[in-house]
């Protein structure tokens, strides 16, 4: 796993020893760039379900000013903040250790960019979306792209967002949402 885009491309990351944590690969994490990537030079991004953080390091690498990284394990936290201080972000990020119902509350500026990916069940989609909604952690122009298993097809909308666009890349789906 590393960065392939921006001031740490090529940089390794830390990645987990056993299969609790499941890191975007770099096919899908290049894809997700490539639809959204124009969206990082000074954005505020947030990381939800950050396992190694390398979605949000890779946002940072391309540009994003700050990124909020949450996961609810302690031992993803401590990967993130190795792999954090391994691109030289520390100044950048932000680590919030819990679940993404109390973690979300500690997201204290508006987010441009939200990267979620969780373990794949969709009731974690329809929450978190419904709690981003609720907090109004997402600015009016932002987006959030969700990693997802390709067989789960979300509808045209979810918790206070509408779909953007919808890819499959193999056993892997990308939606992404905007406002409704």
């Amino acid at each position: 796993m590393r960065i392939i885009a921006g001031v740490c491309k090529g940089r390794k990351l830390i990645s987990p020893g056993d299969k609790q944590i499941r890191p975007t690969s770099d096919k899908v994490k290049g894809a997700v760039f490539s639809m959204a990537g124009e969206r990082m030079p000074g954005a505020v991004v947030l990381d939800v379900f950050a396992g190694t953080g390398n979605l949000g390091l890779e946002a940072l690498s391309r540009g994003a000013e700050y990124c909020y990284f949450c996961d609810c394990s302690a031992d993803s936290i401590a990967i993130v903040r190795k792999n954090v201080a391994l691109c030289g972000m520390e100044a950048r990020a932000k680590l919030l250790t819990g679940g993404f119902e109390k973690t979300l509350s500690g997201v204290k500026r508006a987010v441009d960019v939200v990267f979620m990916d969780p373990p794949y069940h969709k009731e974690l989609y329809v929450k978190c979306l419904s709690l981003i909604e609720r907090n109004k952690i997402l600015a009016d122009d932002g987006l959030v792209i969700t990693e997802h298993d390709a067989k789960l097809p979300f509808p045209d909308t979810m918790g206070g967002f509408v779909k953007l666009k919808e890819k499959r890349y193999g056993d892997v789906g990308v939606t992404l949402f905007i406002k409704s």
